[in-house]
């Protein structure tokens, strides 16, 4: 079996497009029909994004943490004690490829860290344009990038437990699962198959991510920032 896990905190509006991505990649035909399940961590959620989730389908665990890292944690806890083999993690703002999964196993790793896609910026009005163009021009979408993203990220069962799970952090907390990873010998793919489109909205759910690092980008006239929601290696 494998497992998606997608920590949400009011994700009312987006959760439903990431669902409905997320199912189709959960029944790609090179699966061969081996069984998915999606797990939502509600955290703190006072929206209706857990009548969203169940009603696509998913499961859903609701604690009041607020708190990314320990969302991601329950939620692969709950996905090993249903027997899952494969974690998948992505973010309730990301829209999956239908063959998401699949790419992710097609690696033979022991994890995979993927890379992201933006393909609307409107969320930034006038510096739209200027935020694009520097992202285009310092991220590295190819394989053997070094970035991490919570939002596209897989890993076996097996090296999850080796590398002792997510730690309950409030921001980086997948950073600090891959190096966590690496810290084991993890055999870790760099790739660019699997896809996924995230969002560049303001309005972030975890200080320090993505959207904090767009609003950073804005505030420095986008120069001398790093890419958006990305870590690198070395």
């Amino acid at each position: 079996m494998l497992g998606i896990v997608i920590p949400a905190h009011n994700e009312a509006l987006l959760i439903g497009s990431t669902l409905d991505a997320v199912m189709v990649a959960a029944t790609h035909p090179d699966l061969r029909g081996e069984p998915v399940e999606v797990v939502v961590v509600l955290d703190s959620c006072s929206d209706a994004t857990g009548v969203i989730a169940a009603g696509a389908g998913a499961r859903t665990v609701s604690l009041r943490v607020q708190n990314v890292g320990v969302a991601r944690a329950v939620g692969a806890e709950a996905m090993l004690a249903a027997g899952a083999r494969w974690l998948a993690f992505t973010d309730a703002d990301t829209v999956v490829s239908p063959s998401w999964l699949v790419d992710q196993l097609a690696q033979e790793s022991d994890a995979v860290c993927g890379s992201i896609g933006v393909d609307d910026w409107s969320a930034h009005g006038d510096h739209a344009g200027a935020i694009e163009a520097h992202f285009q021009n310092t991220y590295s979408d190819v394989d053997g990038h070094s970035h991490i993203h919570g939002a596209n990220l897989g890993v076996s069962a097996a090296a999850y437990r080796r590398a002792g799970g997510f730690r309950h952090l409030a921001c980086s907390e997948d950073v600090a699962l891959v190096r966590a990873l690496e810290a084991t010998g993890a055999r870790i793919a760099w790739s660019a198959k699997p896809r996924v489109v995230t969002s560049s909205r303001r309005d972030g759910r975890a200080r320090g991510g993505f959207a904090d690092a767009l609003l950073a980008a804005v505030a420095a006239g986008v120069a001398a920032v790093a890419p958006p929601g990305a870590a690198a290696v070395g």
